[in-house]
């Protein structure tokens, strides 16, 4: 039986769901491929994600970081993790990870955040795991002079010189990655991706989120479609009742897709009317695609697929103890599997899927509400790599991280502010892993007297780091693997760049 709240509920996530569209464009392909966009929403702290440890680097990491009374450091490599102390101290999880590239970083070394083991063997042993270096919103490539320049003139564009706009505000960066404009963007490049396919998608089940409405899974064709981790959002909350009734349930969809009133199997058509005829035609669209999602989530993959389930594989042991407890990206993941595992059912040839975590936003108690982060980033990757090897598609899928920026490298007395420019993570049998992409920023000490970093060309004011690598270039890799052919018409900023395709994923 379903309550008004549920389905005021249900009819929420349903009309977000109505847009569901079909493609235009005719590039076909005969294989399978899916990327899934892992977005941290609030800015991932990349100085405490990714770290340089050679001399020099952590020299000037630990000078700005051990700051009294709430250090932002972490322990140096090999520091012994001490057992008698709470898991909320540091010092309890020992030093950072050390790291082994396939080819080494001349006079660098590199290591990951404690509580990233996982990730440590999917990028030493398993060579699955790939890192992209300084990554972030460009128009254009662009040297600290240049920046500062700008900057200091109030401006994103002189003489010839350009930057993105609206530069560390969280909502703006997170549609200017996703969608290479500021808050107000229609149209993501991941939609775009699948716009591409058409002939390769024959239902269209191709722009999924697990994460709510994301702008980088609507293409000018392709709409998104919504999903919870337990499956499609039905309409009124239940597939046969709405206020336990099933007449209602049955008025309900016959008024969302043609029929407004009267009686008989439609009652009154609404095709005298334009713009009702048109809702009427997408509300049945919606109603089919949840008719087959469901068969293929409850038939196809159902939740006790051993490979996929059961729900305790998504599940994580939290920094402040206690039971193991449900990872909510690890949820995400494992009903993005569900459907990646329902492929065939569904038509599908290209996919892209989103999911997310918030709570990036570390402005204070910031190493102990990261290392929280870190363990479910960890876990959920770790699961959803082991998932998609059962599946036998850990060639076929490609997962990757974003977030709206980096974060600052000095502290605002226990946390950190917004940044700019952060290092990703991409995961696959595609990957060309253990590999560090693109240039490893130089690290400075701090001028104290107005926290500058005269010895980096890397970072700005307060230590934030200047990409070196445009979304535009880290997407159109992406996306010449999953065989999109003309990038530039994706990715706007493509042009302005040398490198078109920065190499981390195989041939």
């Amino acid at each position: 039986m379903t309550t008004r709240r549920q389905f005021l509920q249900g009819a929420g996530a349903w009309s977000a769901m109505l847009a569901m569209g079909q493609q235009a464009n005719a590039q076909t392909v005969s294989d399978y491929k899916a990327l899934v966009c892992v977005f941290l929403y609030g800015g991932n702290d990349t100085y405490n994600t990714v770290l340089a440890t050679d001399t020099a680097s952590w020299a000037a990491y630990t000078a700005v970081r051990n700051q009294q009374p709430s250090p932002l450091n972490l322990m140096a490599p090999g520091t012994a993790a001490d057992a008698s102390l709470s898991m909320t101290d540091p010092k309890a999880w020992g030093g950072v990870l050390p790291l082994s590239p396939v080819t080494a970083i001349a006079g660098r070394s590199l290591a990951l955040h404690p509580m990233l083991g996982r990730l440590q063997t999917a990028f030493n042993t398993d060579r699955r795991l790939a890192i992209v270096a300084n990554v972030g919103t460009l128009t254009q490539p662009l040297t600290k002079d240049q920046y500062n320049a700008l900057a200091s003139k109030g401006t994103t564009s002189a003489n010839g010189v350009s930057m993105p706009r609206k530069l560390f505000s969280h909502n703006d960066q997170q549609n200017t990655w996703q969608a290479f404009a500021p808050e107000g963007a229609t149209v993501g490049w991941g939609g775009q991706l699948v716009d591409a396919f058409k002939g390769s998608n024959a239902n269209a089940y191709a722009s999924i989120s697990l994460g709510g409405n994301a702008v980088w899974l609507s293409g000018k064709d392709v709409r998104q479609y919504q999903i919870g981790t337990s499956g499609p959002v039905v309409m009124g909350g239940s597939s046969t009742s709405v206020y336990g009734s099933t007449a209602v349930s049955n008025a309900l969809r016959r008024i969302a897709s043609n029929g407004l009133s009267g009686t008989g199997a439609t009652g009154k058509a609404r095709a005298s009317h334009v713009l009702m005829a048109d809702l009427g035609v997408v509300g049945q669209h919606s109603i089919d695609a949840e008719a087959a999602m469901l068969s293929a989530f409850n038939s196809t993959q159902p939740a006790s697929d051993s490979r996929i389930g059961p729900a305790s594989r998504a599940q994580y042991n939290s920094i402040y103890g206690g039971a193991a407890q449900n990872n909510p990206l690890a949820l995400q993941l494992q009903a993005v599997a569900r459907v990646i595992a329902s492929r065939a059912s569904l038509g599908a040839g290209r996919q892209v899927f989103f999911v997310q975590m918030s709570g990036f936003d570390t402005h204070d108690n910031q190493n102990v509400n990261h290392a929280e982060l870190m363990i479910k980033l960890n876990q959920a990757l770790g699961y959803f790599d082991d998932t998609l090897g059962l599946l036998g598609v850990q060639n076929k899928v490609t997962t990757f991280t974003a977030s709206d920026f980096g974060r600052t490298f000095t502290s605002n007395g226990d946390g950190t502010d917004h940044g700019w420019g952060a290092h990703h993570f991409v995961m696959g049998g595609a990957v060309d892993g253990g590999k560090v992409f693109g240039s490893f920023p130089t690290l400075a000490a701090k001028n104290t007297a107005d926290n500058n970093f005269d010895g980096s060309t890397d970072q700005l004011l307060n230590g934030v780091l200047l990409p070196k690598i445009s979304v535009d270039q880290y997407g159109a890799t992406l996306a010449s693997w999953f065989g999109v052919s003309d990038l530039d018409a994706v990715f706007p900023n493509l042009k302005n760049f040398s490198s078109r395709n920065l190499g981390f994923m195989k041939a």
